[in-house]
């Protein structure tokens, strides 16, 4: 299973992007996909999970209100659209995907390879 995410940038405070994950195949394993963000000199931090079946969805506190999971099983795809942004946010964005929901990272199996978002101020 690989994942390739995809969509980061740079923007400016208040704006917005949409980050894409897509999946190579669905297997049992990765039936949940989940977004984390690691900032320069700061450890991986959970933004939030969802279900392919596009429910099942919980966000970090830091991001709720802003940010919004949703999928594309046509494309087995997952979407973040972050909203409302702010230089905080600045991070490298990677996806993830496992067999049961979690907060925590060690609980997701496979990885991407990490998208910039740099929001300046």
């Amino acid at each position: 299973v690989q994942l390739q995410a995809s969509g980061g940038g740079l923007v400016q405070t208040g704006g917005s992007l949409r980050l894409s994950c897509a999946v190579s195949r669905r297997t049992f394993s990765n039936n949940i996909m989940a977004w984390f963000r690691q900032a320069p000199g700061k450890e991986r931090e959970f933004v939030g999970f969802i279900g392919w079946s596009g429910g099942n969805t919980n966000y970090a506190d830091s991001v709720k209100g802003r940010f919004t999971l949703s999928v594309d099983n046509t494309k087995n795809t997952v979407y973040l659209q972050m909203n409302s942004l702010k230089p905080e946010d600045t991070a490298v964005y990677y996806c993830a995907a496992g067999r049961i929901p979690n907060l925590d990272a060690r609980a997701y199996v496979y990885w991407g390879q990490g998208t910039q978002v740099t929001v300046s101020s």
